[in-house]
């Protein structure tokens, strides 16, 4: 890894300013004066314009979540002490410890530059001076606290001075700054450079993954024009399990109960939802329920899925290198899966001509194959299935792509992120045929809005639509699951 001198720190980023008060009317004249009443416009005037009653938002500065607080002195301190380790250390000495023990090296120079210059500070900010370094020269820098949390979903670094984080469903900004853009574009070099991709002017955009999985993407200058834009969608250490989700209230029980059963009897299941709505999580609770003996394989743009069973197959596409040859498509890893003996495929998300590989999969044998794609209804999402087949060039009529689509596509679940920041399963929808040219769907399982508390957290409820007995219902029968399911169904439609 390379690095260079810096000179000086980045200014604090300072709220944006509030809006200037608007100028105050003039006061009318008064009637004493002289002043002709208000006259009604002729026939020939045209009418005074509509004001809508609707309000615009007033910009207010955004509360800073202090994260770590520290003057300009000690970033100023900081850099001075970096630039002497930089000079001090021999970085190809260091690459061969392993990272504690590069630690403990960095920590006794940083310690001795410490003396030779007579800093005076605090033991506490100095044990975190240390650390702070450390983190610079082997981690990702100012992000290390930022990525220990567990209670973060998602990092949103926009340029050396903003960054952005998800609390609770909730974005809020933080005082965590870089020393500028240079620092910024090491880390995310650093970052992709792990997986064997690269980012730079020629390569602007680039996804790749964190060891523990989290999701990385990077637009570097001149496409992102405030400095680089660096977004990483982090997953908890504790991997979360369908439980997890009745305890947090995105489905009730009965509702996981059908789940695990379409889990359980091989049901191929596609999981639609929008930006943020928990697909990813839900396709790693329902892949619980996948047989310890079964052999899976799962296909992705960026390796996330965390699998618990054995015998898994992890693929991972390949950009183009410098020369633009050598990308390995979504579409190429899910044909080729096909040879290597697969029981179930697992997509980790269908965004192009995959789809008809998918479904050809689904259709041939490797039942309980499942998927996500972004859309807003079930509905919806067969539609985009579609749209993505006819999108890849395949001359085939809309009729027998339906056909497809009905033949191999047994549930689909429906995720959102509601208002409040929550995350709901919305519903849990069955595809029972074709009726003309019109696929026909069957609601299992609704999510009700009943309003909002006072808190502004939203009210509902997961009930049944008095479905007796589902497509599935012989695919369950076959796994010795109809009891569970029918009270499960008992249980849903009763509430």
């Amino acid at each position: 890894m390379a690095f260079g001198k810096r000179s000086g720190t980045s200014s604090a980023t300072l709220p944006p300013p509030a809006p200037a008060a608007a100028p105050k009317p003039a006061a009318a004249p008064s009637p004493a004066s002289g002043a002709p009443a208000a006259a009604k416009p002729r026939a020939s005037e045209p009418a005074a314009p509509h004001v809508s009653k609707l309000k615009t938002p007033e910009v207010k500065p955004e509360p800073v979540r202090k994260v770590n607080q520290h003057s300009d002195q000690y970033y100023a301190t900081k850099t001075t002490i970096f630039n002497a380790l930089i000079d001090t250390i021999d970085l190809s000495q260091l690459a061969q410890l392993d990272t504690e023990s590069a630690r403990e090296e960095i920590r006794d120079i940083v310690v001795e530059i410490i003396s030779i210059k007579n800093v005076v500070m605090s033991i506490s900010e100095q044990e975190y001076l240390l650390d702070d370094i450390c983190n610079d020269v082997l981690g990702y820098g100012p992000l290390e606290p930022l990525l220990a949390r567990d209670d973060i979903a998602d990092i949103m670094v926009n340029g050396a001075d903003t960054t952005y984080i998800e609390v609770n469903g909730k974005i809020e900004r933080t005082n965590i700054r870089f020393r500028d853009n240079a620092q910024l574009m090491n880390i995310c070099q650093r970052i992709v450079s792990q997986v064997g991709r690269r980012v730079d002017e020629s390569s602007p955009i680039c996804d790749a993954r964190l060891l523990d999985g989290s999701r990385v993407n990077v637009i570097a200058p001149p496409l992102a024009i405030d400095g680089p834009t660096l977004t990483i969608r982090k997953f908890k250490k504790d991997k979360l399990k369908l439980n997890d989700l009745v305890r947090f209230g995105s489905i009730s029980e009965c509702g996981a109960e059908i789940l695990r059963i379409i889990g359980h009897s091989r049901c191929n299941v596609l999981i639609s939802g929008g930006t943020g709505s928990g697909k990813t999580t839900l396709l790693n609770c329902l892949t619980g329920f996948i047989e310890p003996g079964e052999r899976v394989i799962t296909c992705e743009d960026s390796a996330e899925l965390q699998l618990q069973q054995p015998h898994v197959v992890r693929l991972e596409t390949r950009p183009p290198n410098i020369e633009g040859s050598g990308e390995i498509t979504m579409r190429e890893l899910v044909k080729n899966c096909l040879r290597m003996r697969p029981e179930r495929i697992i997509v980790g998300e269908v965004r192009g001509p995959e789809a008809f590989d998918l479904l050809q999969a689904m259709n041939t044998g490797h039942d309980g194959s499942m998927g996500t794609l972004h859309a807003n209804s079930p509905r919806e999402a067969l539609s985009r299935v579609e749209s993505m087949i006819t999108m890849g060039g395949f001359s085939l009529p809309a009729k027998t792509i339906r056909e497809m689509i009905v033949g191999s596509i047994d549930i689909v679940v429906q995720a959102s992120r509601l208002r409040d920041g929550s995350r709901r399963i919305m519903c849990i929808t069955e595809v029972l045929g074709l009726e003309g040219d019109t696929i026909v769907l069957q609601d299992i399982m609704k999510y009700e809005i009943d309003g909002e508390d006072e808190d502004g957290k939203i009210i509902g409820r997961h009930r049944g639509l008095g479905i007796g007995r589902p497509r599935f219902w012989e695919r369950a029968s076959y796994y010795n699951l109809e009891r569970e399911l029918a009270a499960a169904l008992d249980e849903l439609n009763g509430a």
